[in-house]
């Protein structure tokens, strides 16, 4: 019966009130095809969700917000105003933008003198002072086409001004839960690269280090792609491919840059697999003995969204991991996938407090470890997060009927 009613759910767009607040749900999809858009962000003042793989959303908020901003790559803004989001059974559909860049924008010839004057306008595009942000998180592990652990959290993240390096960057877990199948074939133990630190590891923006600096892009081609759109905006697409081998591998990947503010505003990665000792070094921490780790994809993606100061924020990270595993003695290997997602969904801009260390989450630490077990199904209460897809919400409801 609750499945039945949350399929139910999953179709309609309601403002309903609940724990005392207003909450607006629906699914965001293509006006033209019907499709489900996946990772759309919905925003409202200073609140904002994406949407999960089925393009459904919930977003909580302390008053009846006069209108929805939608937004994603590819498509037109869409607005949807508090009138409209009192019809039963409504759906968001977004119209494709089509891109007619100025002619003086057409300065593409040179992709790398582009990305250079990208990079140099850093500290206009990207904060100066230090923020905390409230995030969503979550991580899961399927084995096949199965779920067999899903973790899942409110973090607080601290970062200082874009001119500083990362090191007094930190990650605070406030509440989280977890649940793996009790089945015992289904264990794995192994740890990938992620977790909640990585939008503070892998903010290529901020970490230059990682890709943006010359001595890292004289390892790439850099070509011209075509124009797209984000929230409204012209954007240059600059696709990067490795030229050269390193001692630890490159990544294939696209550059996204705001052709008015030069900023950055999404970058699109995927780690080159053609060495595999080198692909398994980046992506393994840690293993069993006896297992034998086939790395098949690290892909990597981040979004920055605009604030109405001007200034470009994190808002999204996900990063994707498929492999293999084969233990001695089994004919076959078995096929494994992880995902890591975070989503910024408020933002404090001023009189930020840093995270004590004794209060943040270690890079060595696993989230899995931190947190406790499912229990309470009201457990998120106003807290805003990526609602699970009609997928992962069935393999909950089933992992936990085995407890």
């Amino acid at each position: 019966m609750k499945r039945g009613v949350f399929a139910v759910l999953l179709l309609l767009a309601v403002v309903t009130a609940l724990a005392q607040r207003i909450v607006v749900s629906g699914t965001v999809e293509d006006r033209q095809t019907g499709k489900s858009i996946e990772g759309a962000s919905v925003s409202v003042g200073g609140i904002a969700v994406v949407t999960n793989a089925d393009g459904y959303f919930m977003l909580k908020t302390d008053m009846m917000p006069k209108h929805l901003m939608v937004t994603h790559i590819g498509y037109r803004n869409k607005r949807v105003d508090a009138s409209e989001l009192k019809e039963e059974g409504m759906k968001i559909r977004m119209e494709p933008a089509t891109i007619e860049l100025r002619e003086v924008l057409v300065m593409a010839e040179k992709p790398r003198e582009l990305v250079a004057a990208a990079i140099r306008k850093i500290p206009q595009n990207y904060p100066l002072t230090p923020e905390l942000y409230r995030c969503f998180y979550r991580e899961t592990a399927m084995k096949r086409q199965h779920y067999i652990s899903v973790a899942e959290g409110v973090v607080d993240m601290y970062k200082t001004s874009y001119k500083r390096d990362n090191r007094r960057d930190r990650v605070a877990i406030r509440k989280g839960r977890r649940l793996f199948s009790p089945k015992q074939s289904d264990t794995l133990g192994i740890k990938v690269l992620g977790g909640p630190v990585a939008p503070i590891q892998l903010d290529v923006v901020k970490n230059t280090g990682f890709l943006l600096n010359e001595q890292e892009l004289d390892y790439y081609d850099l070509t011209m792609m075509a124009p797209t759109s984000i929230s409204d905006r012209q954007q240059f697409v600059i696709r990067l491919t490795p030229r050269t081998k390193m001692p630890y591998p490159l990544y294939y990947g696209q550059l996204y840059i705001d052709c008015e503010t030069l900023a950055f505003t999404r970058v699109d990665m995927s780690l080159d697999m053609s060495d595999q000792r080198k692909a398994t070094e980046t992506m393994l921490i840690k293993k069993p003995s006896g297992v034998r780790f086939k790395p098949k994809e690290m892909s990597l993606l981040i979004d920055y969204r605009q604030s109405p100061d001007g200034l470009m924020r994190i808002s999204y990270i996900r990063t994707t991991f498929r492999f293999n595993c084969d233990w001695r003695r089994r004919l076959f290997a078995t096929s494994f996938t992880a995902y890591c997602e975070m989503c910024v969904t408020t933002t404090e801009e001023s009189d930020s407090q840093p995270i004590e260390g004794r209060e943040s989450f270690d890079q060595r630490d696993a989230f899995f470890d931190k947190v406790d077990f499912f229990r309470d199904l009201a457990f998120w209460q106003d807290y805003n997060i990526i609602e699970p897809t009609e997928t992962l919400d069935r393999a909950i409801h089933r992992i936990l009927k085995k407890y």
